[in-house]
This record gives C-alpha cells, structure tokens and sequence, in this order.
C-alpha cells in the first residue's frame, strides 16, 4: 500500500514525539545520556580513535560516558585533535558513532533514519556556530523564521514567534536589517534567537565568540547565561577559559577521553557570572588587565 510523502512525514514524527516522552517514574531524565561511545576512523591496527575513553588491557576503546541534566550549563573543552569537535558533531546528530549509545531527551538517536534525525535536530537541538550561518540578503526576522518554517509552522505564528526571540536577545528594532546592516555581535545574536525559537531542549554552541570581540563577545555570553538560568540546558564547545568560566560545569577532553569534568555552580539555579556577579565581573577584569586580586 502506498503513502503520499506528508503522510510518512506525519508518521515519522509521531515516532519521534513518542520515543521522547521519559519514563518519569524513575525520576528526571538526562537531556543527554552518552553510553560508552567511541567514534574511529579506519579499521585494525591503522584505526584513529577520535573518541575513545579509557582503554582495556588489550588496548581497546572502552569509550566515553557522560550525562546532562535539564538546566545544566556545560562547556566542553580540549585542544586540537581532542575529540572535542567530534563530539560536538555526534551530539548534534550531524554524524554517528562507531559504537556505543546516544540519547537527547529520551530519544535513542542510533535508531533514526536520516528523515528522523533531521526532525529531531530541527526540534530538540538550537544551533549557535562561530560562523553565524546567516543567509545573505534575508532579514533578521526571516532568519529567525526559518526553523519555523521547516517545521511547517503558519506564516503568522512564524512571524509572532521569531519577534519573540529577537526580543529576547535585544534585536526586535532590527528585525528587517540584513546581515550586512548588522556588527558581528548583532548577526551572532540572530543565530541565537534563531536557535531559540524552536524551544529546544539543549542549545549547542560551536565557539559562539570565535570571531567576535570582546563587547561582542560579553553581550552574547550575557543573553546565554540568562538563557540557562531561564531553564535552558546550554552545551558549549571552546578553547577559551574565560569563556568557560561562564558554565556550571567544564569537561576537559586529552586524546579522546574524559580527563576532567569539574563542578563550578550546581546544576539548579544561576550559572557563575550570575551566581556573584561582583566576584565574576572583578576576576574578569584581573584576567582582562593582568593584574592579581
């Protein structure tokens, strides 16, 4: 029997929507729950091992196992060939482990088709890249649309929804400006409403201050640090200390393994910069000017 396409559409989003709802019996379920996870390049003894976690006593990849729980703020650090950006590309299901188990708010992505995954990436993951993504020649408001209209939203509740989103950013007196009317701070804070508007459940930032300076960068920081201590559940990826000060908690990646995961604010209530804002703002400055306090 055949299906019209908007008919699979319907019922593979229903598959995605049941596979979501937790089991609340056993109490909260991580936002992300990693299970032994490893992700290698190549076969036998000429593997690479980009994510590998501890190893057996026959050099094997136990791989890598981490949790996150609704409202945490978490920044994932390491340097080049860390594993830190594969990572990155495996929780925003944009590719796949070798081994091991994946779950982003109840949903065992291992288990998706390619229509499925692009569904669940458009609803439960707000994306905020270095690079922005913006379209040329597209207003900030249309920008901001755009998962909206993927989704298959109506016109007017696109337009109601993504001026909600610029206003939470500050932007809603540049909704018709163009990317080429905006600074590099304002185009970055369209790329976050644009992540918001869809109410995910985890927001993933790639190096979100990467090419923006340092007002910018502060200005974005700030909408994400209000963001988390609204509820959001924020996942960071970056080099930079500073930066990372900024999250509740730091997971530091060496060769492709955990080797630290450090607690710096409990995962309910405000991140750092908000938790004492006077001790944050006065280590920046020591940071920023050199001096020791």
């Amino acid at each position: 029997m055949s299906h019209s396409l908007p008919a699979l559409r319907r019922r593979a989003s229903a598959q995605v929507e049941a596979a979501a709802q937790p089991d609340r019996s056993r109490g909260p379920v991580p936002v992300i729950t990693v299970q032994r996870l490893v992700k290698s390049y190549g076969v036998g003894e000429a593997a690479v091992h980009a994510l590998a976690g501890p190893l057996d006593a026959g050099g094997r990849p136990l791989g890598v196992d981490l949790s996150i729980h609704q409202g945490d703020f978490v920044a994932i650090m390491g340097s080049s060939g860390s594993g830190k950006s594969t990572l990155m590309n495996i929780l925003g299901c944009l590719d796949a482990p070798t081994s091991g188990r994946y779950l982003l708010d109840g949903i065992d992505v291992g288990g998706l088709d390619e229509h499925q995954l692009s569904l669940v990436r458009n609803r439960k993951i707000g994306f905020i890249f270095q690079s922005f993504n913006l379209v040329p020649r597209t207003t900030a408001v249309a920008q901001v649309e755009l998962p909206l209209a993927y989704a298959g939203v109506k016109s007017a509740e696109r337009r109601r929804r993504a001026m909600a989103a610029l206003s939470m950013v500050g932007l809603a007196d540049r909704a018709n400006h163009r990317p080429n009317e905006l600074s590099g701070g304002q185009q970055q804070r369209v790329a976050v409403a644009r992540a918001l508007v869809s109410a995910p459940a985890m927001l993933l930032a790639d190096e979100p201050t990467g090419n923006l300076d340092t007002r910018s960068t502060d200005d974005v920081l700030a909408i994400v640090d209000r963001l988390n201590a609204s509820g959001r559940t924020v996942v960071l990826i970056t080099h930079e200390d500073e930066v990372a000060r900024h999250a509740k908690r730091v997971v530091r990646l060496v060769d492709g393994r955990v080797k630290s995961d450090e607690r710096q604010a409990p995962v309910t209530g405000p991140p750092p910069a908000l938790l004492d804002p006077v001790t944050f703002a006065e280590h920046s400055l020591h940071a920023q000017t050199g001096v020791q306090g």
